[in-house]
């Protein structure tokens, strides 16, 4: 059985800054929103969103293609009405422990 993720679990292990995602989200008054995550962090995707679903008014999508880097954006969503767009990328995914 897989284990369910908290937001608890994982800010143990990683720096997300989802309170800066939640500013930057309501900054923009966003309806619909996708984010992207790197190979490492998809299988945490549901927790992240259940999170910042909890804490925005918004509706998200997760895109599950290849992300390589910053420079790596979905291609094909321009029709989606995608109102911002959140990537969360490697540099900014240090482990707690080197952040503090």
């Amino acid at each position: 059985m897989l284990k369910e993720w908290t937001i608890e679990d994982l800010e143990k292990e990683y720096y997300l800054d989802l309170e800066k995602a939640v500013k930057l989200i309501n900054d923009e008054k966003a309806k619909l929103v996708l984010i992207q995550f790197p190979d490492g962090l998809k299988q945490y995707a549901t927790a992240i969103v259940d999170y910042l679903e909890e804490k925005t008014d918004c509706e998200f999508l997760i895109w599950l293609g290849a992300c390589f880097g910053a420079c790596d954006t979905p291609v094909g969503i321009d029709n989606l009405g995608i109102d911002f767009m959140i990537q969360f990328g490697h540099n900014a995914l240090m482990p707690n422990y080197l952040v503090d």
